[in-house]
Parts: C-alpha cells; sequence; structure tokens
C-alpha cells in the first residue's frame, strides 16, 4: 500500500507568485480574525472550515488567488466573481478570482464574513 501525502499550506505557498502568497496571507488573517477556523488541505486547495463546516477555499495562482466561498444569498454581478450556483436549499457557492491586492477591499471583506457565518452554522437556522 503506498502512502498518502498529506498535504500542507506550505505545500500551495512555497513555490507560489510572492504577491499571491502575500495576499492568501491576508485572507487567512481575516477570516482568523472572525473567530475559530481550521485549515483543511488537499492536493489542490486549502479549506477554510468553521465550527460547523468548510464555508471557503483558496489557493494561490501564478497571479493571484482563486477559490470560492458559501453564502445564503447569491451575490448580485461584480467582475471578482466568476460565477455562482445553488448548493441544497439555503446556500450558494461563489467561484472568484483575485488578480491582486487591490482587488481584496471591504467588500470581499464582508462577503468572507459573511461565509464565516455559515462555516459556524447559520444556514441551519429557520
Amino acid at each position: 500500500m503506498a502512502d498518502e501525502r498529506v498535504w500542507t499550506v506550505e505545500d500551495h505557498l512555497t513555490d507560489a507568485d510572492p504577491g499571491a502568497v502575500r495576499l492568501w496571507h491576508r485572507i487567512d488573517e481575516l477570516i482568523a480574525s472572525f473567530g475559530p477556523v481550521t485549515h483543511a488541505v488537499s492536493k489542490t486547495t486549502i479549506t477554510f472550515r468553521g465550527p460547523r463546516r468548510g464555508f471557503a477555499r483558496a489557493r494561490p495562482l501564478q497571479h493571484g488567488i482563486r477559490g470560492y466561498f458559501d453564502l445564503m444569498r447569491e451575490l448580485p454581478p461584480d467582475p471578482r466573481i466568476l460565477g455562482a450556483s445553488p448548493y441544497g436549499r439555503r446556500l450558494y457557492v461563489h467561484q472568484f478570482r483575485l488578480a491582486d491586492e487591490s482587488e481584496f477591499d471591504g467588500t470581499v471583506e464582508s462577503w468572507l464574513r459573511e461565509a464565516y457565518d455559515v462555516g459556524c452554522g447559520a444556514h441551519l437556522g429557520p
């Protein structure tokens, strides 16, 4: 039986573009400021998990960050949102791309805050 590799955050960041790494750390620090969060790392991405469930994923690209986050609503059009699709009865998965740090603003911060609430189970309420 072959050993399964255990992926780490550093595996994704080591050879990534320095600007993308800085942006990923800004996202990570923001999400950590919301409350308890852990990383679930796989070969393809880094998932952010709240106390109840995963709510966002992000990985550095050659230029920027790509990922997704879950919200209880569909966002209006925004160039950073690549698409949104329903997930279950109460959630929408939003695919996003941030080309650089200039696109990481208060709007993105508010989306991630809402997504963290999903990670805490907000979507399970009445």
